[in-house]
C-alpha cells in the first residue's frame, strides 16, 4: 500500500491543485477566495504561501499565465487578437495589449509579426535571510494598548506611536514587567494597495487600562503560534515571511489559521544596528 504523503508533499499537492485550476480557467474571472478553498489554505495566509512558492504574488502569476498563453496562441494558431484576448480572460483586446507590452515589451500584433519571444519579467530572487527554524508555542491572550494605522507599512511612524503609548503607561500607572512592543498586521502588502493596508501598533500591558482618544485597549487572542526569530533590517522582513510560508511551515506540517499575524520587536532600534535588529514573527496555526 502506498505510504501517506508527507506534510511537504501535501502542501505541494494542494498548491498544484490551485495552479491547475488557474491554468484551466484563464478565460474566466479567477476568485482568490475560491483558490484558497480549492487548496484548503486559510484565505489570509493563502496569498503569502502562494507568493513564497511561486516567487511572485498570485495576481502577478495569473497575469503572467494569461500573457504566456496568449503568446503561444499568437505563435501557433490563426486566431485573431480579439479572440485570443477573450480566450485568456480579458474583456477587451486593449487590456491584453497593455499586459503584453508590460511583460514582453511588444504588442501582440508586433509579436505575431516578428515571432520574437522576449524574456518575461524575471521572478524575484530569494535573498539570504537570518531566520530561526522556528518553534510552536501556546500563548495566553495578551492585553494591549494600541493605535490603528493605515497606509504603506514602511511609512508608518512606529516609534512615535510607541512613545505616545509609553506616555499613556505613565499616565495610567501601567508600569510592570512583561511590557512588549508589538504590531498586528491584517493585510499583505504584496496584494493590498497601500491605501488599504491596516495594522495595529501595540504595547502589551499587564495591568487594567482604559482607552484614551485614539489609544485603544483590546485583547489579542491566545492559542498556538509558530514563532520565528528574524535578525535584520525591518525593511527586509518580507524575505523572512517568504521563507516561513514557502518552506518552514510545510516542513513542520503546520496549518495556518486566523486572518492576521503579529511581530514582536526585541531590539531597541535607537541602540541597535539595522542589520542586528531582532524581531519575532508569530503566525497563528492549528
Amino acid at each position: 500500500m502506498k505510504n501517506r504523503m508527507t506534510k511537504e508533499e501535501d502542501y505541494r499537492y494542494r498548491i498544484d491543485k490551485a495552479l491547475a485550476y488557474i491554468r484551466e480557467n484563464l478565460d474566466s474571472d479567477i476568485d482568490i477566495r475560491k483558490l484558497a478553498g480549492i487548496s484548503a489554505f486559510s484565505p489570509f495566509h493563502f496569498h503569502r504561501i502562494m507568493s513564497a512558492y511561486l516567487g511572485e504574488p498570485i495576481g502577478a502569476f495569473i497575469i503572467r499565465q494569461r500573457v504566456e498563453k496568449a503568446a503561444r496562441l499568437l505563435r501557433y494558431s490563426g486566431m485573431n487578437v480579439s479572440d485570443i484576448a477573450y480566450t485568456v480572460g480579458y474583456n477587451m483586446p486593449s487590456s491584453l495589449t497593455k499586459a503584453f507590452v508590460r511583460h514582453l515589451k511588444v504588442s501582440p500584433t508586433e509579436f505575431r509579426l516578428t515571432k520574437s519571444y522576449h524574456a518575461m519579467t524575471m521572478l524575484k530572487e530569494k535573498p539570504e535571510v537570518k531566520l530561526s527554524r522556528g518553534k510552536v508555542v501556546e500563548l495566553e491572550p495578551k492585553t494591549v494598548l494600541y493605535i490603528s494605522a493605515s497606509g504603506n507599512y514602511s511609512g508608518i511612524d512606529y516609534s512615535a506611536m510607541f512613545q505616545r503609548m509609553w506616555q499613556e503607561v505613565k499616565t495610567q500607572n501601567l508600569f510592570s514587567a512583561g511590557i512588549e512592543h508589538l504590531a498586528l498586521y491584517y493585510d499583505n502588502p504584496e496584494i493590498t494597495e497601500d491605501r488599504n493596508l491596516k495594522c495595529d501598533v501595540c504595547l502589551r500591558i499587564c495591568k487594567p487600562a482604559v482607552p484614551n482618544n485614539d489609544i485603544g485597549v483590546k485583547e489579542i487572542e491566545g492559542g498556538r503560534f509558530a514563532v520565528f526569530t528574524y535578525i535584520g533590517e525591518y525593511s527586509k522582513v518580507g524575505a523572512a515571511y517568504d521563507r516561513i510560508y514557502g518552506e518552514l511551515l510545510a516542513k513542520k506540517g503546520l496549518e495556518t489559521r486566523g486572518n492576521y499575524c503579529f511581530e514582536k520587536y526585541i531590539s531597541d532600534p535607537r541602540r541597535t544596528e539595522p542589520s542586528k535588529l531582532k524581531t519575532e514573527i508569530y503566525i497563528p496555526v492549528e
